[in-house]
């Protein structure tokens, strides 16, 4: 076989190995992008964790708050709790709370604004269904958090509508007479009630940043493929020439 011949049956193998060259360096470049978001992430959370509280915003506002925006934001507020039906929302541990480290209920609350407007309050986490109810106006530090939304293949609440697996408060209004309330909800830092019960706490980033390490696994699967596809190429070229039929004699 000529030299066209060889190089001909390396061009079918040749495009798979470049398009898989393509795709675990696009991996690799993909894993460096989002390094650079989580860490921008992290920086923004832990500024925002640690601002000093600003009065929530007023409720004509709350339609130019955002997710992206305003989450994790410190405000205080006034608050006073009706008598209402609390939803808890079942964990077994927390991202962002290094309290909590055995099942329990986080107690999602309606409370009420001075203005009238109603607004849920997440007022901290219990490892029972036993806590004392807030009686009085309370003046609370807290974070600003957005929903979840709830989980295609696990039930959002069990029948009752009391025990939830997701932070969805739309729903949780809807299924304990809340009535309408803001479309986001304060995660309470402080005061802590007494008899500590549910206990709210003070927010920390713990989010993994792994994405270097991702990045050089799928760079170094590329120079491996590369590498890997060269000695096959050598091989297969030796192998071509040993076939070859040997020169007529002059």
């Amino acid at each position: 076989m000529n030299a066209t011949g060889q190089r001909g049956g390396l061009i079918v193998p040749g495009a798979f190995a470049l398009l898989g060259l393509i795709v675990l360096l696009g991996l690799g470049t993909w894993q460096v992008e989002r390094k650079a978001w989580k860490e921008g992430l992290i920086a923004t959370l832990d500024q925002r964790l640690n601002e000093a509280p600003i009065a929530l915003p007023p409720p004509a506002q709350w339609v130019e708050l955002s997710q992206s925006a305003s989450e994790f934001t410190r405000v205080r507020v006034r608050v006073t709790f009706p008598k209402a039906d609390d939803a808890l929302v079942f964990s077994g541990q927390s991202a962002i709370r290094d309290d909590v480290k055995e099942p329990g209920y986080f107690v999602f609350s309606p409370a009420r604004l001075p203005d009238g407007q109603q607004i849920v309050i997440n007022r901290g986490f219990t490892p029972s269904k036993s806590y004392p109810k807030p009686t009085d106006p309370q003046d609370i530090v807290g974070y600003l958090r957005w929903p979840e939304a709830p989980s295609w293949f696990v039930a959002s609440h069990d029948a009752a509508g009391e025990v939830w697996t997701a932070r969805d408060i739309a729903a949780m209004a809807d299924a304990r007479g809340w009535g309408a309330v803001a479309p986001f909800y304060i995660e309470q830092e402080s005061p802590v009630p007494l008899g500590g019960l549910p206990h709210p706490a003070a927010l920390k980033v713990h989010l993994r940043n792994e994405h270097l390490q991702y990045a050089i696994t799928w760079y170094g699967l590329s120079a491996v493929w590369v590498v890997m596809f060269a000695i096959w190429a050598s091989r297969r070229r030796g192998r071509r020439k040993d076939h070859l039929p040997a020169p007529p004699e002059s």
